[in-house]
């Protein structure tokens, strides 16, 4: 009696859809790692934005700018992090960042909030506390 070395058919299928299902499996977890690292990056950026708006900027001048539309306002901080993951700056219309000022008077506001949307969890905000 000969006996046939290799697999069956059925066995075939069967180790392709396992493969199929950890192919799909890995890469849903891993839209869902990137994601939770753009939402810490935009973390990082509101952060980094408030402390210089408070520690930097109020503390300098007594009040906050009534728009950070550039870099140079806020020296203190890499220019980079005015950027979100997908390449817009905080003053572009779309960007996953704002910027909003309240009780200004000659471009000198007393209050702000920075916002940014993030993917995983609610809305990220940070208001002014003086």
């Amino acid at each position: 009696m000969k006996t046939r070395k290799g697999f069956t058919v059925l066995e075939l299928i069967l180790a392709i859809i396992f493969v199929g299902i950890f192919v799909v499996l890995f890469f849903l977890q891993k839209q869902s790692v990137e994601a939770m690292r753009r939402d810490e990056n935009r973390k990082t950026s509101i952060n980094a934005i408030y402390y210089a708006l408070e520690e930097g900027y109020y503390a300098d001048n007594g009040y906050y700018p009534e728009n950070i539309e550039n870099s140079e306002i806020l020296p203190w901080i890499d220019p980079n992090l005015f950027t979100d993951p997908y390449g817009m700056n905080l003053w572009d219309d779309g960007s996953d960042f704002s910027y909003e000022t309240s009780d200004c008077q000659d471009g000198k506001c007393k209050a702000y909030t920075l916002r940014t949307t993030l993917e995983k969890e609610d809305d990220y905000i940070k208001t002014s506390r003086n």
